[in-house]
């Protein structure tokens, strides 16, 4: 199955436990997860704060462990980026990231909101996170 979205990916405390400028031991089911969507026609974008070397080792250690991303640090390979004419933000449909509104959920349940398209919503001043909406079933001459 191929398609064109694209997830950005945080790794320090979402692929692998924070050990920053280390690098921690990965999560549970991190990079089966990556693979599993890299393989459903996902585009990876490593997102991060590293850079330099410690960002060489971090892709290093994602290659080591099976994952080569579309892009890193940037919406995709070989992006020119010029600060005084450029945001920063990245062309991505998901971002995750274990600082997340919520917390990090874990691999299994990210895949799942993947998959599922589960949406968050707001009752009050409370988020309630990786809870599908309730969506009306419309009622007509054909449904």
């Amino acid at each position: 199955m191929l398609n064109n979205k694209k997830i950005a990916v945080d790794f320090d405390g979402t692929v692998v436990d924070d050990a920053y400028p280390g690098i921690g031991k990965p999560k549970i089911f991190a990079f089966e997860t990556l693979k599993r969507l890299q393989a459903e026609g996902y585009r990876l974008i490593l997102w991060t704060y590293r850079h330099g070397k410690t960002l060489d080792e971090a892709v290093e250690f994602c290659k080591k462990n099976g994952i080569e991303f579309y892009a890193v640090n940037s919406s995709f390979e070989g992006e020119v980026f010029d600060s005084q004419t450029q945001s920063r933000k990245l062309d991505a449909d998901w971002f995750i990231d274990d600082r997340n509104i919520g917390g990090f959920p874990g691999w299994g349940e990210i895949y799942n909101i993947i998959q599922e398209r589960i949406e968050f919503r707001v009752e009050g001043k409370e988020v309630l996170p990786y809870s599908k909406l309730k969506k009306e079933k419309k009622k007509g001459l054909f449904w």
